[in-house]
């Protein structure tokens, strides 16, 4: 008991004494109220029927495809009778994993992303070009020109 003064004396200057205790209790409940949020945010997350919340917005086309990236439950590999189920139902059908287990390098997100743009701007292209054609017609039927 003669050193219990001491250690008291210590944890006091560390911040660990008696008037630091509403300090600490403060600190775990906002602990624990952040982890709770984060928790349930994680949880939404694995569960939730709409996705993720991105901060860039997704385009149409990814929406209409989203059902291909749903969560698959592959089977263990060294159990060959569950993975010859798991082919013969197809369950590897749009998945981005190949015949031979590497990774796709034409399926990644980028990639679509990249197709993506690239058939807007083809699209782009060919309002632009079909507006050019009509008032270059317009031009020349104005000019006295038979145009079709």
């Amino acid at each position: 008991m003669a050193r219990f003064p001491n250690a008291q004396k210590f944890l006091k200057k560390i911040g660990l004494g008696k008037e630091d205790h509403y300090f600490w209790k403060q600190i775990g409940k906002a602990l624990l109220c952040t982890y709770t949020v984060f928790g349930v945010a994680w949880l939404y997350n694995e569960t939730s029927p709409f996705g993720w919340w991105t901060l860039k917005p997704r385009p149409k086309e990814e929406k209409e495809m989203a059902h291909l990236y749903e969560r698959r439950r592959f089977p263990y590999p060294g159990d060959k009778e569950a993975v010859e189920e798991f082919i013969a139902s197809g369950g590897t059908l749009g998945t981005t994993i190949g015949p031979k287990g590497f990774v796709d390098s034409g399926k990644d997100s980028d990639n679509f992303q990249k197709k993506l743009q690239t058939k807007k701007f083809d699209q782009e292209a060919l309002k632009l070009w079909a507006g050019m054609r009509k008032e270059v017609i317009e031009d020349l039927q104005k000019k006295g020109y038979d145009v079709e």
